[in-house]
């Protein structure tokens, strides 16, 4: 009998599409001959099964359940693919770990502090990894703008604190762009991060764990044709070039590797995960974690997987029995 996977799409950000499209690669790679396989929307007002003969279908949040007919199924495993809160951002780990529902990829605790880009930058400090000058501002409290952008310096980034698809992030060039940034980084997230510009070399590098053994993909290279790799550019392959692998001295391919390596085992990520740097003068300075990247055609990770050689069916299934074995087995 085939067990059910749950795949969690949609969620409460502006990602909320980009997570469906993933998820639908997702389910299109799973193996289906071992598992039925279930894409979950979740939105703030309902959950139900997206797609197929039960699609509308709603879940009660009690157990995470559902009615097929007269029978109530349960899940197997679940699988995050919601590229924003709650699914990337701890919460939905959090009620799973509640209900003794097996997941996979990272704890709530790790999703949370990952997904707070200026959290996890003061954690890493901890561990000699370069991080760029930034300051913090929450919604409704003062700051002060001149004390703010003499620790950074112009140009700067504004981004949201939380948040991982360029949505809300601006590059500040001169002083008087400054509160327009801030205003524009405020409607994605209550907390926001102002950011050093480090000019260079955009790196960025998939890591797979599994059973204590992190598999480090090949390197890829991201030339955008706008300002920065924006929301615009990250999904138009006509604004972006991904060069996999990444053209680099097989010196500063295999720091990078040991580097990311390095910051998984800190974090504790689990699952698939990617981070990405700007490599300036050799060394690489650590921009962001993303816990749970992108799947979707365009995705960087997907193509870092198929320069490996690797199989992502088969990468899936061992993801799904680790994580039953892991959890609540």
């Amino acid at each position: 009998m085939k067990k059910n996977i749950a795949i969690l799409a949609g969620g409460y950000s502006s990602e909320y599409h980009i997570s469906l499209l993933s998820a639908e690669q997702i389910a299109f790679q799973i193996d289906t001959e071992k598992y039925q396989v279930y894409i979950v929307n979740i939105q703030k007002e309902i959950w139900q099964i997206h797609s197929g003969e039960l699609a509308g279908i709603n879940l009660d949040k009690n157990d995470f359940s559902f009615l097929n007919g007269k029978n109530k199924e349960i899940f197997y495993c679940v699988f995050p693919a919601i590229h924003g809160t709650p699914g990337e951002d701890g919460i939905l780990q959090a009620y799973f770990d509640m209900l003794k529902i097996s997941y996979i990829g990272s704890s709530s605790f790790t999703s949370a502090l990952t997904f707070s880009k200026f959290q996890c930058n003061t954690f890493l400090k901890n561990f000699d990894i370069n991080i760029s000058d930034a300051d913090f501002i929450r919604k409704g409290q003062s700051f002060d703008e001149n004390k703010i952008l003499k620790k950074t310096g112009v140009p700067c980034f504004v981004k949201p604190n939380s948040g991982g698809s360029s949505f809300g992030i601006s590059k500040v060039k001169k002083k008087e762009d400054f509160n327009e940034a801030v205003k524009l980084a405020f409607e994605e997230s209550d907390e926001i991060i102002v950011e050093k510009a480090v000019n260079g070399r955009e790196i960025s590098c998939g890591m797979i764990e599994i059973s204590g053994k992190i598999e480090v993909l090949p390197l890829a290279e991201i030339i955008s044709k706008n300002e920065f790799f924006d929301y615009q550019a990250k999904y138009n392959s006509d604004l972006n070039e991904e060069i996999v692998p990444a053209p680099l001295p097989e010196f500063l391919t295999e720091k990078c590797k040991k580097l990311s390596e390095k910051i998984c085992k800190r974090l504790n990520c689990k699952g698939i995960s990617r981070i990405d740097y700007i490599l300036q003068d050799e060394e690489f300075y650590f921009i962001e974690i993303n816990t749970m990247p992108g799947m979707t055609k365009e995705s960087i990770v997907p193509k870092m997987i198929r320069e490996a050689n690797l199989s992502l069916t088969e990468i899936f299934s061992e993801l799904i029995e680790e994580a039953v074995s892991l959890h609540y087995s």
